[in-house]
């Protein structure tokens, strides 16, 4: 039934930083889009929408979590997001027994839209289900809300599973997909979920967001 999850802003949310950040040559969590990090301007987003604090998958040894709880990976080795998705369902069942769900969110995606949880919990109808972002025909599943019943089975998994699709993954699953449609700006249609991967993605963003301030 719509409406299975009652309180959307209560869902724990995990911000994803796992990766190895080798396409921009520094660790991208820190680089700056119109004088704030990207970790900085997803979190704060973030947080005007949940209740919950939020948590952080990276590393152990990350430099500056801005006061947010570390969620390392527990299977070692960098082993793709899904490692990362498993670290925040394992914390989850710790800190919060009674949550069947949690949000994943990277942290190279800054026009992720504001309703993003809200709309994946509302589609939700078991407490078996995976709820996935969509937009212009494409899966997004970082974005993503994930039963924390399929830990163990995402843990077999990941440590048997030698390519580690995540399409694979899903095909295990009931997955729900929520569409989300492209921003209009003044230069073009803006997909909510254009990631930073490269300088040369960074400066493409800087130009969405200019577009974004100047949209009446």
């Amino acid at each position: 039934m719509p409406g299975f999850i009652a309180k959307p802003e209560d869902i724990p949310v995990v911000l994803l930083a796992g990766g190895r950040s080798s396409r921009m040559g520094t660790n991208k969590a820190f680089v700056s889009l119109a004088g704030e990090s990207l970790l900085a301007r997803v979190s704060s987003k973030v947080a005007r929408q949940q209740h919950r604090p939020i948590a952080l998958n990276a590393d152990a040894d990350w430099p500056d979590t801005l006061e947010m709880a570390l969620v390392p990976d527990r299977i070692p080795g960098k082993l793709g997001p899904l490692a990362g998705v498993l670290a925040a369902m394992q914390d989850t069942l710790s800190r919060y027994p009674q949550v069947s769900h949690v949000a994943t969110i990277p942290i190279d995606t800054p026009f992720f839209p504001p309703d993003l949880v809200a709309r994946l919990a509302n589609a939700i109808q078991d407490l078996d289900e995976i709820a996935i972002a969509v937009s212009l025909g494409q899966d997004h599943p970082v974005f993503g809300l994930w039963p924390v019943s399929a830990a163990p089975d995402l843990e077999r998994w990941i440590v048997s599973d030698e390519k580690r699709r995540i399409r694979d993954f899903l095909a295990r699953h009931n997955v729900r997909r929520v569409d989300f449609p492209a921003i209009e700006t003044s230069i073009g249609a803006l997909d909510p979920f254009f990631n930073i991967n490269t300088p040369a993605d960074l400066a493409e963003a800087k130009t969405w967001l200019a577009a974004l301030e100047n949209m009446p």
